[in-house]
């Protein structure tokens, strides 16, 4: 068939390498001039199989509540008049009672494992570089109810078979030495030893090539402003300047756009943009930065080593699709970073970037069928975008070839 893929981030690029590889013929359009040049492009670098639990859980409304008036917070709410974005925090709250999420972690859990065994084959196959550490992913906590709770918290994720270790603070030194020198107390952590980090801009631009090499065709700079239908099938997507395209099938992996384009069409879904910031550092010899990627459960960051660059990402502000960078934000990720590795490079050099991630109220991400025939979604992944891309794209493709996909997911419409 003739597959049009819109959007060419991580989940859009993964979808259109799995549908050509599954024989089909694939178009990506985006509207950058390159593959993931967006929310894609800085992230936190963590393919974090590990991490089923998804921000909606018991514990966040007490800690937004302390987090509230916070410029520099973990989490920020910036209320607007926009029905979505109350719907969204309204469903958020929802789907922060314990049974809720429970089932959305095994739901996560799910597609996180098929994920990690896609990306695994991926690489096997193609010999992809990324910038790829794999030396698992160490989740730090500095005090000790915080580190109770996630001790109780990863009991419950290896119910989904995750594999964690739980370490004391003398553990969490030996594991990572660069921590040796940080200025704020540790209590303890829980490793992740099966996981790993890269690049995701890296990966996606790499895989875009091998997709090119494939025969897949790219229209960059393409932006699509609406979908037309007619009776139960879509029959084009029209693009700017009176272009459009016509395929068999149409996937929509355009991330926070996604209920955009969709909505028109009567199609309503609860992805809801969610800006996450990160810095980056450069690295110089004798800098002491650390080499495994790291959670900082306190301040909601992720650090992973890129080479001779450190990447520091996190924070979730809900305020609509403004992107602009907040500085004060970018200067807490800073400030904190240094507080933990005293001598990872210099402050002032630091490159701040921010990015609407797609998010869901329980983490879930939508994928699989809409109530057009050829109308497939592939959107909605959160802060597991980069974690969930490979096994994301597989089902996809799976779904759009007629077959049923491996995960025991709920995908959409089957």
């Amino acid at each position: 068939m003739k597959i049009a893929v819109l959007g060419a981030g991580v989940v859009g690029v993964t979808s259109a390498w799995y549908l050509a590889r599954a024989g089909h013929e694939v178009t990506l359009i985006d509207r950058q001039a390159a593959a993931a040049m967006e929310t894609s492009f800085a992230n936190g670098g963590q393919v974090s199989t590990s991490h089923a639990e998804p921000w909606a859980n018991p514990a966040t409304p007490k800690q937004v509540l302390k987090w509230l008036g916070r410029e520099d917070s973990p989490m920020l709410f910036r209320l607007r008049a926009d029905p979505y974005q109350w719907a969204w925090g309204l469903a958020f709250l929802r789907e922060c009672l314990p049974a809720r999420t429970k089932a959305n972690a095994a739901q996560i859990a799910a597609i996180n494992h098929y994920s990690k065994a896609q990306l695994q084959a991926l690489r096997a196959e193609t010999g992809i570089q990324y910038e790829r550490q794999a030396r698992g992913i160490l989740r730090l906590y500095h005090d000790h109810h915080a580190l109770g709770e996630a001790l109780a918290a990863a009991g419950a994720e290896r119910q989904h078979g995750v594999d964690l270790r739980d370490l004391t603070a003398a553990e969490c030194v030996q594991l990572e030495p660069a921590l040796s020198a940080s200025t704020t107390p540790i209590a303890g952590g829980v490793w992740a030893a099966s996981d790993e980090s890269g690049d995701a801009h890296k990966f996606t631009q790499e895989l875009a090539r091998l997709c090119a090499a494939r025969g897949v065709q790219f229209r960059y700079g393409s932006r699509v402003e609406r979908i037309e239908t007619e009776g139960a099938r879509v029959v084009r997507a029209l693009l700017g300047e009176g272009e459009s395209i016509a395929a068999d099938a149409y996937v929509v992996a355009l991330g926070s756009y996604s209920p955009l384009l969709l909505r028109p069409l009567g199609i309503s879904i609860p992805v809801y943009p969610l800006k996450g910031y990160s810095i980056t550092l450069p690295l110089a010899p004798g800098d002491v930065a650390p080499q495994i990627s790291i959670s900082d459960g306190a301040h909601k960051l992720v650090m992973s080593r890129l080479g001779n660059r450190l990447r520091v990402a996190g924070t979730a502000e809900l305020t609509g699709y403004d992107n602009a960078i907040n500085e004060v934000r970018c200067r807490a990720i800073v400030r904190r970073t240094f507080e933990l590795f005293p001598q990872a490079g210099r402050p002032e050099q630091a490159e701040f970037w921010a990015g609407l991630r797609p998010a869901t109220p329980g983490g879930v991400p939508c994928i699989g069928r809409t109530r057009y025939a050829n109308l497939y979604l592939n959107t909605g992944h959160g802060t597991l975008g980069w974690t969930m891309a490979c096994g994301s794209g597989a089902a996809i493709a799976d779904i759009v070839s007629g077959r049923k996909p491996e995960p025991d997911f709920r995908f959409l419409g089957t």
